[in-house]
């Protein structure tokens, strides 16, 4: 069974939970359902990685707040890491285990909902922030971009009702793909999420490429241990092409183009 968990002063994952948890039984601090558990923490879901020393749990769904400097509106959902310093929680060059299925066919709820979040950006980001240290799959659902979003009940219970349509049902498996380029709201790799046959596994975006090396490479590779091909965003390599070509090469991974 997989846990759903939201900050207690994150204004989004909070009202989410909230509306979650009416049909939920309550026991101690986690709300019981029939498909999923929910629990609200004290802590920052960002640095989350003390869950599994409490909860014991197949994998982790944070619900979240989302911000973003530009004030574009946008509903997101991406998969968690560092690949240089954690300046916002998590450990240094660690990435999380992703949900590349539960994350494919939770952006293809939304899109197919768009007329409900016309004034939104529906996206993923590329891999970013803590936790990182789960041992279990995690994922991050968010809702963008301002307080004005944050506090509007009626927007945050209509994603989460699409939370729960998607966790009450059999998640269909997808072949995945690790992504490597462009930049950090990679268009090419939503667009392969929403309109392809991938699953997404860790993103790793142009302006992180110069902080990989071998040692890093291969915990991306064990953290993704499920993924079978690695789609590049030619154009959005930049000058990093030959880089990410020479490391794949020691790879069984299929190399798409996109």
């Amino acid at each position: 069974m997989e846990l759903l968990v939201a900050y207690r002063d994150d204004p989004a994952g909070h009202n989410m939970a909230k509306f979650l948890s009416k049909e939920m039984t309550q026991e101690d601090d986690i709300f019981h359902g029939k498909y999923y558990d929910l629990v609200v923490i004290p802590t920052p879901a960002i640095s989350a990685d003390w869950l599994e020393e409490k909860y014991d749990y197949d994998g982790f769904v944070f619900l979240s707040k989302h911000a973003a400097d530009s004030g574009v509106l946008a509903l997101t959902c991406h998969s968690t890491g560092n690949f240089s310093d954690a300046k916002f929680g998590g450990n240094n060059r660690q990435v999380a285990i992703p949900k590349p299925d539960l994350q494919k066919i939770y952006l293809q709820t939304l899109k197919n909902n768009q007329s409900q979040f016309s004034d939104f950006q529906i996206t993923i980001e590329a891999t970013h922030h803590g936790p990182t240290a789960l041992t279990k799959p995690s994922i991050f659902i968010e809702i963008g971009t301002t307080e004005k979003q944050w506090t509007d009940v009626h927007l945050c219970n209509s994603v989460a009702t699409l939370v729960h349509e998607v966790m009450s049902q059999p998640i269909k498996k997808h072949p995945v793909a690790i992504c490597f380029g462009g930049t950090h709201y990679p268009s090419k790799f939503t667009d392969e999420l929403l309109e392809g046959k991938y699953a997404l596994g860790t993103v790793i975006p142009k302006h992180a490429l110069g902080d990989l090396d071998e040692n890093l490479f291969s915990h991306i590779l064990r953290q993704n241990n499920m993924a079978k091909t690695a789609l590049l965003d030619w154009k959005g390599l930049g000058s990093y092409k030959q880089k990410v070509l020479d490391f794949l090469k020691s790879t069984k991974l299929e190399v798409v183009k996109l």
